[in-house]
């Protein structure tokens, strides 16, 4: 037969409901004949229970994995569709020895666990006729006395059949004869059925005094199978009385407790005759089991039956004892009496729990994620007891510490599945204790611990201690110099927890972050890409990110603030009045009294705090003590009347010291004219502050008049060019001379008509030739009215208003316009050059520092 026509398969579902996870289970039953070959396939469970795996979602990948146990060795699961099929040869016999119900047990889960589903499975292993019934001796001798009364039964020998069902023994047979037969009966516990022989007529010696007959055993199988030994029966003398029992059986319970040497019986025969015909002797039957002898010794003398081995419920549950008595004398007939010993079950078996785990661990360990939800399946527990009764019934608790709860199943089966949320990092591994207890009197239990290791998930993002860091560095400092380190932790495991380090992309003066400062991305050390100026860039803020190595990976940021601490790199710069080669004119007046305001010194320094705090005092020049200055204010008064100075004037040497460590400064010296008529020298002083003040003015002022410049210049051509000669009425145009280098870095700017700037003549000329000072530049002093009352007419009200800012045009320039070019041409020219771009600013360049001031 082919192993598809051995297998025979009944499906007897049981169907119970988990709540853990909403899991279905089924209790899936097969049929398989014994001795089949290995690979043949008893069900597939993916077709067979097509239905439960029909309500999970279909993109999941499921595999089934058996929870193996005991037996289940001789079957194998295929992960994939879970076909069962034979791993090794199987025999029922050795198996399940003359047990009626041969089965298989094993549990089956489908993974993943966020998907399980539990299938109990059960194969029962059907027995096939392999096995013929057998004798335990070739030749069985008999002896009966010639004065054996008819009917007379002497046990005969049972044969053994190790199948069961219609495969085991069925009946004994006896080769055809007319002074014997044979009685089958079927009365012991265990049901096997055993024969006895019977005495048909009298018998004698002097006749025949043996005989030697077949005896057969067979079985129904399909074919049937027989198995025979020869009895061989002796006639013996006679001997007039036989041995009688008081009882031809007895029935006995024996605990399976009771310890070796009990007493189980006090067996008594009598015999009639006398003296030695009337001696009995007690033995077993001739044909009793081995394992009988083993258990059992009867006393030849005593007839006492006792025990000299310990019996098991478990294992034998009842003995069938053959026991003769004999007397001593000459062809002397046995009497047989039954003995049935049944063993009374006692609560001597402990608990036995078997735990299994889906996941691959190592020992008595399972594994869990911690990221599982609540009732993820832990462990698969199976609780037996192999008493009867109330002793067999189990209770069995998890002691699981609140996190983990067990969940009855089906029969002695229980799920552990988690009971809250797990937290790795807050504890990684649980000890638990199962403990199963029967209902027997006394109960015993059993105890079996096992670990739950919590495995680890990215599920903690690397922190920061503090979410922005401030840190502080003078600048200058040297590129490459190490700034800080920064550290986020990660509790997570592994690549889990590694943390590495990078810098967010952002953009300082528009420069990239990564051009000032770089990143360690192994332990978070900071280091500068550049030398740091305060006074460009003064703090620097920038993010750093924490990436660990999960997956996916997870991230958090941190701010990290760099402050730039100043130092005294920047010497004090004299902005006020304007120097030529470190000079500066000054007007004064010879009259000018005691405390008195001459002038004052402004100075700026880019540092900061006390390296910008700047102290003026005057250097030389001041022997006399005519002059004082006040070091906060730097304003210079006079310290006595002047009009008791001996010279026309007086320079000052002037420093400007700021209050750094190390101290820097800048120098000035102020030549201080005196004069005795001031009117003639204010006006220029007065036009520097006009200028500060009223630049818009200005703007709006020469756009008003260029415009009326070019709308009168035609019809006033003529009359412009007579009076050319008339100094009084001339309009000179100077440009003053550039106070500064020019830088070739800076981009050059052509001069608008902005650039240009009204001022008033005296005589025909510009009042002030002497110093320049930049409009912004112009120290406070008592201002002189610009607007000066001219007795001339109204279209001589323009002579007084054209000048340039003497950044813009060269001083040969300006000269030749002041003395040769008439007032319209003068106009003329100066806007042909403005409109061509010909005369372009000169930047203010001191050292490693420039500015620019267009007018």
């Amino acid at each position: 037969m082919t192993g598809l026509f051995l297998t025979r398969m009944l499906r007897i579902v049981t169907i119970f409901v988990l709540t853990a996870q909403h899991v279905t289970g089924k209790t899936l039953k097969y049929q398989i004949f014994e001795e089949q070959k290995v690979g043949t396939v008893i069900a597939r469970l993916r077709d067979d229970v097509a239905d439960v795996l029909a309500k999970l979602p279909s993109s999941v990948s499921l595999r089934f994995r058996a929870m193996q146990r005991g037996s289940s060795s001789f079957l194998t699961v295929r992960e994939q569709d879970g076909e069962i099929s034979i791993r090794t040869k199987i025999d029922r016999e050795k198996l399940c020895e003359k047990n009626l119900n041969c089965s298989i047990q094993f549990d089956v889960l489908t993974l993943p666990t966020e998907h399980l589903q539990l299938f109990h499975v059960e194969v029962e292993v059907l027995d096939i006729n392999d096995n013929t019934p057998q004798f335990a001796r070739a030749l069985i001798p008999i002896e009966i006395s010639e004065s054996a009364a008819i009917g007379s039964r002497i046990p005969l020998d049972s044969a053994t059949d190790p199948d069961v069902g219609e495969n085991s023994l069925y009946t004994y047979a006896l080769e055809p004869n007319r002074n014997f037969k044979l009685d089958v009966q079927q009365s012991r516990s265990d049901g096997v059925k055993y024969a006895e022989l019977v005495v048909l007529k009298e018998l004698d010696r002097e006749v025949r005094s043996s005989y030697e007959l077949q005896y057969t055993a067979s079985d129904r199988g399909v074919p049937p199978r027989t198995g025979s030994t020869l009895l061989r029966i002796n006639i013996a003398d006679s001997n007039d009385n036989s041995p009688v029992f008081e009882k031809s059986s007895y029935v006995i319970n024996l605990p399976e407790n009771s310890p070796v040497g009990t007493l189980l019986i006090d067996l008594n025969a009598t015999d009639a005759d006398e003296g030695t015909n009337a001696k009995i002797a007690y033995s077993f039957s001739n044909h009793v089991s081995p394992k009988i002898i083993e258990t059992f010794k009867i006393n030849t003398d005593s007839g006492h039956l006792t025990l000299i081995k310990r019996v098991d419920y478990e294992t034998v549950n009842s003995y069938d004892i053959d026991v003769q008595a004999q007397d001593m004398g000459p062809n002397s007939m046995p009497a047989h009496c039954k003995i049935l010993v049944k063993v009374v079950d006692v609560n001597d078996n402990k608990p036995d729990i078997s735990i299994n785990f889906p996941s691959q661990g190592n020992g008595d360990a399972a594994y869990v994620s911690e990221a599982s939800p609540l009732d993820t399946f832990v462990a698969l527990v199976r609780v037996e007891d192999l008493d009867s009764g109330l002793n067999r019934e189990v209770d069995c608790k998890l002691h699981g510490q609140g996190y983990f709860k067990l969940q009855k199943t089906y029969e002695n089966n229980y799920m552990i599945l988690t009971n809250v949320s797990l937290d790795r990092e807050k504890r990684s591994e649980f000890s638990l204790t199962v403990v199963a207890e029967d209902r027997g009197t006394p109960s015993l239990s059993t105890v079996k611990h096992f670990t739950v290791h919590v495995t680890d998930e990215n599920d903690n993002p690397p922190r920061f201690e503090k979410g922005q860091y401030e840190i502080f560095k003078s600048e200058n400092n040297a590129p490459g110099a190490y700034l800080t380190s920064i550290m986020a932790t990660d509790p997570d495991l592994d690549t889990n927890g590694q943390v590495s380090y990078s810098i967010l992309e952002n953009s300082i003066h528009g420069s990239s972050i990564s051009t000032y400062v770089i990143i360690d991305p192994s332990n978070g050390a900071i280091y500068a890409l550049r030398s740091f100026d305060r006074e460009d860039v003064s703090h620097i803020s920038f993010v750093v990110q924490a990436k660990d190595a999960g997956k996916p990976p997870l991230t958090s940021n941190a701010t990290v603030v760099l402050s730039i601490l100043d130092e005294n790199d920047n010497p004090p710069v004299i902005v006020v009045p304007q120097l030529w080669n470190f000079t500066a004119e000054i007007p004064a007046s010879k009259f000018t009294e005691a405390g008195h305001l001459l002038t004052l010194v402004r100075a700026t320094d880019r540092d900061t705090g006390v390296n910008a705090e700047l102290i003026c005092s005057i250097d030389s020049g001041n022997e006399a003590g005519f002059f004082v200055i006040e070091p906060r204010t730097c304003e210079i008064q006079a310290n006595a009347s002047l009009e008791h100075f001996p010279h026309d004037h007086a320079e000052l040497t002037v420093v400007v010291r700021d209050q750094g460590s190390e101290s820097l400064s800048a120098k000035a010296v102020l030549k201080i004219n005196l004069y005795e008529n001031m009117e003639n020298h204010v006006q220029s002083v007065d036009q520097g502050e006009f200028s500060i003040n009223r630049n818009m003015i200005i703007i709006i002022t020469l756009v008003v008049i260029l415009a009326m410049l070019l709308a009168i210049m035609v019809p006033f051509a003529t009359h412009f060019n007579q009076e050319k000669k008339d100094t009084r009425h001339s309009y000179n145009c100077r440009v003053a001379e550039s106070t500064h280098q020019h830088h070739p870095k800076k981009p050059s700017r052509q001069i608008h008509k902005s650039d240009i700037t009204m001022v008033p003549t005296v005589n025909g000329t510009l009042p002030i030739r002497a110093h320049h000072r930049s409009p912004s530049a112009t120290p406070p002093m008592d201002r002189a009215q610009i607007g000066v009352p001219q007795n001339h007419h109204s279209h001589q009200s323009l002579n007084s208003l054209v000048t340039i800012s003497s950044h813009h045009i060269p001083e040969s320039f300006a000269l030749e316009m002041a003395h040769a070019t008439p007032p319209v041409e003068q106009v003329s020219q100066l806007l042909s050059m403005l409109h061509q771009g010909q005369y372009q600013p000169r930047p203010s360049f001191r050292g490693n520092k420039y500015s620019r001031s267009y007018r």
